[in-house]
């Protein structure tokens, strides 16, 4: 077991950008992918994802500063840190369990494959811990390594089930079939937007409201033919185009930050376009991871398909790398990190200020935004609940991470205090099943109602995929 560990920690102590490709390779070449298409498929991977990296790093370089310096401006303690998902992706590899759990989650995938219950090709390995960190929590807390390990099978099993449901979403506002998101952090919240979303459609006026930069964008895109006779009609469509542009909702949230946080006017300006290059940014890199899986993509299926005759539009999970290029994606998540910021202010109970898990919350929202059809402003204020609960959940939990993340010398804790994540360590769905095993009878509720939220999410898909 032992040299299990010690296999796992070498193997996972590899950047994903480093690892996720090598994976990705392997499997190119196994699908029968020519080996060219899948070594130029890896680097773009890798050049992708190390872009999506390097960009959240430097966002978050410049944005924490700022937020620290608002706290002090306004004289304001927090005694839990966020220091965002690396202490307990430390807690998840150092627990007996984390050995146990990588092949009997794979078996799991396989079997719900051939047996018909999934269409989800989960190949997403780096997020794997997203499921063991459950197991470890329950371990932790219960001494039952079978406790733990059934409550990571579980929350696969429902992450493999709402990966499937979201791929008609990816595949209406991207052009990209037979793939969604894998992260339990995105997942988690899809039974819950499906559901708020059909609450959205059915409030008169507001279910005409929109605000979609990804079209904006496209509209504005006129052939030059018609520039010259529809110019006045076009020049407000032109401001609409601009505010749209994940660039200028930087520039305009990088001076709001800088000026509360009492900035000079250098730094006001530098944040301003530090912000802005990493809108630019980041849809790039992820277009070019989904430009990237597609080949390896189709490969896979088709071999699947081949294996499985009756298993037809398998979905394959991936990071949420290559949702990003989406624009409403981008501005979605911007807007609602200033939000956060704002309501961990003022949010009675709450003991933590977002810092190193606030960038996440473009990935969270990702595929939210996707099953909003891109509309911002129902993305944005559906956001709102999600990060109320994030806040709350990961301010009381902070006692077990730190209390966990002492005993692994995965993380080095000392003289930080009370630490937390703010979207890993508040999913709401792995702390519901954390209640549930806790032996809560609210817990019980909570289960039946996301139950039935499921299958209203399931019935969502199954009519887009009539349609």
């Amino acid at each position: 077991m032992d040299t299990i560990e010690q296999l796992l920690d070498a193997f996972f102590s590899f950047k994903a950008y480093v690892m996720l490709p090598a994976i990705i390779f392997i499997i190119a070449l196994a699908v029968r992918l020519p080996f060219k298409k899948s070594l130029l498929s890896t680097i773009e991977l890798a050049v992708g994802f190390a872009g999506v990296f390097i960009a959240f790093d430097f966002f978050v370089a410049n944005i924490k500063p700022a937020v620290e310096q608002l706290m002090v401006i306004r004289g304001l303690e927090y005694n839990v840190l966020d220091v965002g998902w690396p202490p307990l992706a430390a807690i998840t590899w150092s627990s007996p369990l984390a050995a146990l759990s990588i092949p009997l989650i794979l078996f799991l995938n396989i079997f719900m494959l051939a047996v018909g219950w999934t269409r989800t090709v989960y190949i997403d390995l780096w997020n794997y811990w997203h499921f063991a960190l459950i197991g470890a929590l329950v371990m932790a807390t219960s001494g039952s390594m079978v406790l733990g390990l059934s409550a990571t099978l579980l929350l696969a099993v429902y992450c493999f089930k709402l990966t499937e449901w979201t791929a008609p979403d990816v595949q209406r506002e991207l052009g990209l079939e037979g793939v969604s998101a894998s992260p339990v952090s995105v997942n988690g919240i899809v039974p819950y937007t499906a559901c708020i979303n059909w609450v959205f459609d059915r409030i008169p006026g507001f279910n005409r409201l929109s605000y979609n930069p990804e079209k904006a964008a496209i509209s504005h895109d006129v052939p030059a033919a018609d520039e010259e006779e529809g110019q006045d009609k076009d020049h407000s469509m032109s401001w609409l185009a601009f505010f749209s542009e994940p660039m200028v909702i930087g520039i305009l949230i990088g001076l709001m930050l800088a000026l509360a946080a009492g900035y000079d006017t250098k730094q006001t300006l530098e944040l301003a376009v530090h912000i802005a290059a990493v809108m630019f940014l980041l849809p790039k890199s992820a277009g070019l991871i989904g430009e990237a899986m597609m080949p390896i993509t189709h490969a896979l299926r088709a071999q699947v398909e081949r294996r499985f005759p009756s298993r037809k539009n398998l979905v394959v999970a991936l990071d949420t790398g290559f949702l990003m290029s989406h624009k409403s994606v981008i501005v979605t998540g911007l807007i609602l990190m200033v939000v956060a910021v704002a309501i961990a202010l003022v949010l009675p109970g709450n003991r933590v200020l977002p810092l190193g898990d606030l960038p996440n919350l473009i990935s969270v929202m990702s595929i939210s935004v996707l099953m909003f059809r891109g509309n911002v402003i129902r993305a944005v204020l559906a956001g709102i609940p999600v990060i109320i609960t994030f806040l709350l959940i990961s301010t009381h939990l902070a006692p077990l991470y730190t209390e966990l993340a002492n005993q692994t010398s995965g993380f080095d804790a000392e003289g930080l205090g009370l630490i937390t994540a703010f979207t890993d360590g508040g999913h709401q769905v792995r702390y519901l099943l954390f209640q549930l095993y806790q032996g809560n009878p609210w817990a019980v509720g909570g289960v039946a109602i996301l139950l039935l939220m499921m299958l209203a999410t399931w019935r969502r898909c199954k009519q887009m995929q009539r349609q």
